[in-house]
């Protein structure tokens, strides 16, 4: 397995790799969601590329970059236990150099729900995104179905820069309660973790009320609501257009419920699609 700093290193890897490859973005801190990917990139190409940047153009001023959690050697070992075969690990001062002054711009679909609440988050993601598919050139990447918001942002940039990459979507990996892994899961304490499944169980009723024939979103939020529970304190909770985030109105699949709550100082999201039944269209 190859480590590369920098994008010459990483063209001069790939100049001599079998196509396709597949890109796993990550900013480390792997847990068994960040291997699914890798799993699924391992299947489906014949060479497989992970990033490990914490990148602190998608943090706000009052984040938790500094405090990020980061396992680089463990993360080099699991991923060389993986099968992966390059591991592009930039520095900051790599990745933004002096002077550098271009952003990608989100548009729409990046200005709710996480936008609004971590403005310029998207912005980051964006540029961030676009600066690996550049270096590594892959005709695949990888991200995971709980940043949903994420995958849309980065399905409209590949669209309209006509990238000409597939963004493969994985199912959210989670614990046994219903919790959506996350390296920022690490931040919760013991009540927090204990309660933090409501959010996962609070979907999980949004998604039954629209089985049930309910389409109005404000009476099938407001009755989810119910599943939320101290200590954990909501953010947003709502059903959207999957591919665009504008509020579903009336709800009818296929549609997605998201949510968000704060457990402590941390920020848990999570999502589920709400699918059309067989036999709708």
């Amino acid at each position: 397995m190859h480590i590369a700093r920098t994008p010459a290193d990483v063209r001069s890897v790939l100049a001599a790799a079998e196509r396709p490859v597949g890109l796993v973005p990550t900013m480390g801190a792997l847990h068994a969601g960040h291997l699914a990917l890798v799993e699924r990139a391992r299947a489906g190409n014949a060479t497989v590329v992970t990033s490990v940047f914490v990148n602190p153009m998608q943090f706000g001023p009052n984040e938790d970059f500094e405090r990020y959690p980061r396992a680089f050697d463990n993360d080099v070992a699991t991923l060389r236990a993986a099968g992966v075969d390059l591991v592009y690990a930039p520095d900051v001062a790599t990745m933004y150099p002096p002077g550098f002054s271009t952003s990608v711009e989100p548009g729409d679909v990046g200005s709710r729900y996480e936008g609004a609440l971590r403005p310029g988050h998207f912005r980051g993601v964006a540029t961030v995104c676009v600066k690996l598919f550049s270096t590594v050139d892959p005709e695949r990447a990888y991200f995971g179905a709980k940043d949903a918001q994420q995958v849309a942002v980065l399905q409209r940039v590949i669209a309209d820069l006509n990238l000409g990459l597939e963004l493969v979507v994985a199912p959210t990996v989670r614990e046994a309660d219903g919790l959506a892994l996350s390296s920022r899961n690490i931040y919760l304490d013991d009540s927090q973790r204990a309660a933090a499944p409501a959010l996962h169980h609070a979907l999980d009723a949004i998604v039954a009320s629209v089985r049930a024939g309910e389409t109005d979103r404000a009476r099938i939020v407001a009755r989810a609501r119910g599943e939320l529970r101290e200590p954990l304190r909501e953010a947003y909770l709502d059903v959207v257009d999957p591919r665009t985030f504008a509020a579903a109105d009336p709800v009818r699949p296929p549609a997605l419920a998201i949510g968000s709550v704060w457990a402590g100082a941390t920020r848990l999201i999570d999502n589920e699609p709400i699918l059309p039944a067989d036999g709708e269209r």
